[in-house]
């Protein structure tokens, strides 16, 4: 054959291969395509077909990638499911889990499942978070062994349930498992064995057993769990004694295992356990002396050993630190460094005393200073120990030296600015050393004392009760508070007046607020009574612009963590004030922003517990809590609750409203009716379909009114379903405006 021929035969057949190749090619990328849309389709059917969404005509008719509880990949396919809150019940049974190969979230906590876990999300093989916590549903028995399928689960709630049995062998393949909330189930079996599969999850870093029945002892396998922060098994039947090896978990930051049966001695291998913050061992039947090296726990913060059998002296030495340390056997003196006249009632024990008149500043021990040395570079520990002395020498050595003004002029500011000494001279006459009988009120991170200056001045001493300052982050992380309390300035935020940083005695000065906190006006009948409508639609208004201003005037962004009606203050004129900064975070945009879940119960943002990422929308939860609540006289939790069942449904605005006041006139009802759909917009379950702080504060000062409809017209199943489009700078909402 002629070369040429050759040529072209090749030529030919190369063209050919191409042509089928390409060919197949395009007809496989027909086929994908043909599937890809087949599965959308079955999505969207069983979306329609589930009933979840019955009788809400704006959902059958909009793309439910739009749906506020979906979300979708580029592709339109869904891949996350946030029900937490809904009532649905057998509607579940309907729904056909496999039709959605993609989904990653899934959240079906509190919508009243009963019965057996549905097994069709076994086969839910990309599913990485899975809330099925505050229900009815039941194991059989058994674990729901099909749950173990699912290998790429990071987050797993089934808490508050009813699940029996023991933990299955097979929870060794959940390898990329971080949080594991079982509590308050019917869980049974040694906990030994639990621990021991939990040991092959080296990503795990927070487990929660508690409220179950597990029994025997706590094995020495459990010190291998390298990556544990959160571990509570409090609750269960554990008996013998806390392995040595639980010093090994230099992560932990929280430990829990009260209420069973443990004997023995406190381990001194938990001193080792360097970021432990919580601690808790408390109704248990620990004996024997507490450990000494327990003093270089310098991130601790609250420690309760109550109800066991300890004996000997107490060799802590913390300060600012909550403890329990009632209900034992110990004796001796307590390190005269605990200067607080209140924890007679933590101790409970006759024959342990407390010298709290002549005191010297608590050192860190040799131990901890060798810790702290040797994180820190040279230098920056250097600069500590000389900032460490020059507070020391002003504000205690100073403390006895005469005063070289030669005036006592009392003036609050110069606790920084000009003569500590006599400000806090000042401060510990009018509280006579912070004498329970000037004590107001307690919180979270101190108590609070009302004082009248030599001035005439009355203030406010907030006294700090659970910072530790041995701890090496402590002084930027105090610092960093009081910078920010420091640099706000808004109308609607309570002001401080100055504060004192000394290790020993750290407190802050704050305006006074003669008529307290919101809630207590609300608890009162003859108070609430006074708080008329327009007075707590004002409120309701001050707050929005308070948090508007934290979250988009103040650079970088405030988040409180914290609004409830306990931390908003009313002053003589029934004006409000945002208070309690304790727990507010500076949000770092460039970083994840995870946290410990803090705040008040009732008033935390749903995704909190499953995602730990504080947002300002966290904020704007809460917000909406509290102005349900002004609207209500009283909590709205249960309320929320009854909202998701059918026989709420025709429910009205107007009967929920605060019965004690009159009812409102045309004109407030408006306002009422505003209100009400912003508090119920800002409750949403997806933080992103909430209003932004900012919007709200724009539609409450545009003076506009809402159109006119009666408030016994309007039912509450209306508002909690409104249609909103309210995520973005700029965007509107169906409500629009309040005066």
């Amino acid at each position: 054959m002629a070369p040429s021929v050759s040529i072209s035969v090749l030529v030919v057949a190369w063209v050919l291969c191409v042509f089928v190749r390409s060919t197949n090619m395009f007809t496989a990328a027909v086929s994908v395509a043909a599937s890809e849309s087949s599965m959308l389709q079955l999505e969207a059917k069983a979306l329609r077909e589930s009933g979840w969404w019955s009788g809400q005509d704006n959902y059958t008719s909009l793309n439910y990638c739009e749906w506020v509880e979906i979300t979708c990949n580029a592709g339109g396919s869904v891949i996350g499911i946030f029900m937490g809150g809904v009532y649905l019940g057998d509607k579940v049974s309907k729904f056909n889990f496999s039709s959605f190969p993609n989904l990653v979230h899934l959240y079906l906590w509190n919508t009243g499942l009963r019965g057996s876990i549905p097994q069709q999300i076994g086969t839910l093989s990309k599913l990485t978070s899975l809330d099925l916590s505050f229900n009815n549903l039941t194991g059989l028995g058994h674990f729901p062994l099909f749950l173990t399928n699912l290998t790429q689960l990071e987050n797993l709630f089934i808490s508050h349930n009813l699940i029996s049995g023991p933990i299955p062998e097979e929870f060794g393949n959940l390898k990329n498992l971080q949080a594991l909330d079982l509590k308050n189930n019917k869980l049974t079996g040694l906990i030994a064995s639990a621990l021991r599969i939990f040991t092959n999850l080296h990503n795990l870093n927070r487990l929660n057993l508690e409220w179950n029945q597990f029994n025997g002892s706590i094995p020495l396998e459990i010190g291998n769990m390298k990556s544990l922060a959160y571990l509570n098994l409090s609750n269960n039947n554990i008996v013998g004694e806390i392995p040595s090896t639980i010093g090994h978990l230099i992560n932990l930051s929280y430990l829990s295992l009260s209420w069973n049966q443990i004997n023995g001695s406190v381990p001194v291998g938990i001193a080792n356990c360097f970021s432990l913050v919580n601690l808790s061992l408390s109704h248990n039947n620990l004996t024997r002396s507490i450990p000494s090296q327990f003093s270089d726990l310098v991130s601790l913060r609250f420690i309760d050993l109550s109800y066991n059998k300890l004996t000997g002296s107490v060799p802590l030495y913390f300060v600012n630190l909550e403890f329990n340390l009632s209900y034992n056997s110990l004796k001796g003196q307590i390190s005269n460094i605990f200067r607080n006249h209140s924890f007679d009632a933590f101790i409970g024990n006759k024959d342990l005393r407390g010298d709290f008149k002549d005191f010297s500043p608590c050192l860190p021990s040799s131990q901890t200073m060798s810790k702290i040395r040797m994180s820190l570079p040279p230098i920056i520990f250097i600069v500590l120990l000389l900032l460490g002395y020059f507070f020391y020498s002003r504000f205690w050595v100073g403390k006895t030296q005469s005063n070289p003004s030669g005036t006592k002029d009392g003036d609050l500011f110069s606790i920084w600015n000009f003569d500590g000494k006599i400000a806090y001279e000042d401060i510990i006459e009018a509280t006579r050393d912070f004498d329970i009988r000037y004590c107001i009120g307690t919180g979270g991170y101190g108590s609070v004392y009302k004082a009248q200056l030599p001035s005439g001045k009355i203030v406010a001493l907030k006294k700090l009760h659970r910072l530790e300052a041995e701890d090496p982050t402590f002084d930027k992380s105090f610092r960093n508070e009081v910078k920010m309390l420091t640099e706000i300035r808004h109308r609607n935020i309570v002001k401080l007046h100055g504060y004192c940083l000394h290790k020993r005695c750290m407190f802050l000065v704050y305006q006074y607020m003669e008529r307290g906190s919101l809630f207590c006006i609300l608890s009162n009948n003859v108070e609430a009574m006074e708080f008329d409508w327009t007075k707590r639609l004002n409120i309701i208004k001050s707050i929005a612009h308070a948090l508007s201003y934290m979250h988009h005037e103040c650079i970088p962004v405030i988040i409180h963590r914290d609004i409830s009606s306990n931390n908003i203050l009313l002053n003589s004129e029934l004006e409000a004030f945002i208070s309690d900064f304790g727990t507010a975070r500076i949000l770092d945009p460039d970083s994840s922003n995870q946290t410990l879940v803090v705040g008040t119960y009732g008033y935390i943002a749903p995704e909190l517990a499953y995602t730990m990422v504080v947002t300002e929308k966290c904020d704007v939860y809460s917000f909406g809590m509290v102005a349900l609540e002004i609207l209500m006289g009283k909590h709205p939790g249960e309320l929320l609750t009854s909202l998701s069942t059918l026989s709420s449904q025709n429910l009205m605005l107007k009967e929920i409203l605060d019965q004690r006041l009159p009812p409102p006139n045309r004109s407030i009802a408006q306002d009422i009716f505003f209100a009400a759909s912003i508090a119920f917009a800002c409750l949403r379950t997806k933080p992103r379909s909430r209003p932004t702080m900012k919007w709200v504060s724009q539609e409450c000062l545009s003076g506009k009114k809402p159109q006119v409809i009666p408030l016994h017209a309007i039912s509450l199943w209306q508002l909690k379903n409104q249609e909103t489009y309210m995520m973005g700078e700029g965007e509107t909402q169906t409500y629009s405006a309040c005066s």
